[in-house]
């Protein structure tokens, strides 16, 4: 664990270094990337939108991470994660734990009653899904075949009291 973490709401000069941790943890493809950057960018050129909300962590003020997470369209007090990345040298120290408490408590503040997390069924997801239930959540439906033949859609579910 982690007791010099700041958490705040990413910056501009925050985007090429958050890309640069995106592509090193060595999860994403080219094309996961490319919406990571897409999402931070409508995060830092619209303000006006709503729909994607994305804050950083910093360990001694280097970044070490950031999520993403913002109120599903069209629905009452759910919101979606979106993104949660942390540096791969700071892994398992308990910073994606904190960056995923500080979403949810920032949706419970908005009305949040749900939150919805997608991710893959692959064995390189294994961890991640680890994560989710270690954190509360359960798989609530599957999509077989989604991403590509043999990789499911897992929709993890939380619901906050």
């Amino acid at each position: 664990m982690t007791d010099t973490l700041f958490i705040r709401p990413m910056a501009r000069n925050d985007l090429e270094p958050l890309l640069e941790i995106v592509r090193g943890t060595g999860m994403f493809t080219r094309a996961e990337a490319e919406v990571a950057y897409e999402l931070m960018d409508i995060w830092l050129n619209r303000p006006e939108q709503k729909d994607y909300i994305i804050y950083v962590a910093e360990e001694n003020g280097e970044l070490a991470g950031y999520v993403c997470y913002g109120p599903t369209p069209a629905t009452e007090s759910t919101f979606d994660l979106y993104w949660i990345v942390v540096h791969p040298a700071l892994q398992r120290r308990g910073i994606g734990g904190k960056l995923l408490a500080f979403a949810e408590k920032e949706c419970r503040k908005r009305g949040g009653r749900l939150m919805v997390i997608e991710t893959s069924s692959t064995e390189k997801y294994a961890g991640t899904r680890n994560f989710y239930r270690l954190n509360g959540y359960e798989v609530e439906g599957r999509i077989k075949d989604f991403y590509a033949v043999g990789d499911d859609r897992l929709i993890f579910t939380r619901r906050f009291q």
